[in-house]
């Protein structure tokens, strides 16, 4: 697989909607996740990330703006042990529940499909990275409709091991703008991962479209010892 950049990713998308990147370092030593969402209604924009635990919550900039909750209030990052949750909806909270009783990450997706935001039907994408014993690996999971088709659920689950340095995954909600917007199709992009977590951030932050970016996070996790470093960035301040 070629290996894109992910600058030319995002600054040639208007509106890949929300996306997950996973990866390592390019020194090896950091497991490394990113998020961003992204929106085209008030409602949509009208938040911020805020830190919560060990993860983080979407919150309503202007509670007052806030009409419907139900798709864009949630945590998109968790914490449980040595695994880290990333998702772009409620689902978060499935994972950690059925990973918390033994079941996989797949097997906890099961409960869930893409969600209910007919004619998009926008697809459930979802990540976990796990860390033992200095090793690290990553999944990543799609749930989209068929074709647009609400009947059918199809689903994805692509699993990483002993992951290259300097390489992550990129998988998104949509292709592009578009009405109703089209969903992401075939497996996460290969893109190159950086060491520096401040020009990771800067490159990512600057690369989203302007109007439509709402809010990032960015974690470098040290594959040695579980220590972390967080950066989130608004664009409601």
């Amino acid at each position: 697989m070629k290996m894109l950049s992910i600058e030319q990713e995002l600054k040639n998308n208007a509106y890949p909607g929300r996306g997950i990147i996973l990866g390592k370092s390019e020194d090896g030593t950091k497991a490394v996740a990113a998020y961003f969402i992204m929106g085209r209604s008030e409602n949509s924009r009208n938040r911020v990330f805020v830190e919560e635990g060990e993860g983080i919550r979407t919150q309503a900039f202007d509670p007052s703006k806030l009409t419907d909750p139900s798709l864009i209030i949630y945590a998109p990052v968790r914490v449980l042990g040595n695994k880290t949750i990333v998702t772009n909806g409620d689902q978060t909270d499935s994972i950690y529940e059925g990973m918390d009783r033994q079941l996989t990450f797949e097997q906890s997706l099961r409960s869930r499909t893409f969600e209910p935001d007919g004619p998009n039907y926008t697809p459930r994408i979802s990540g976990i990275m796990h860390l033992e014993n200095g090793t690290y690996n990553y999944a990543m999971s799609i749930l989209k409709s068929n074709n647009g088709n609400p009947e059918s659920c199809n689903r994805y689950t692509f699993a990483y091991e002993n992951p290259a340095a300097g390489e992550g995954h990129f998988i998104h909600t949509y292709m592009h703008d578009g009405n109703p917007l089209p969903s992401f199709e075939g497996e996460p992009k290969l893109v190159d991962i950086p060491d520096d977590i401040d020009a990771f951030t800067e490159l990512l932050w600057n690369s989203l479209d302007e109007d439509n970016k709402v809010s990032l996070f960015v974690r470098y996790i040290d594959i040695a010892d579980g220590t972390y470093e967080t950066k989130i960035v608004n664009k409601n301040k």
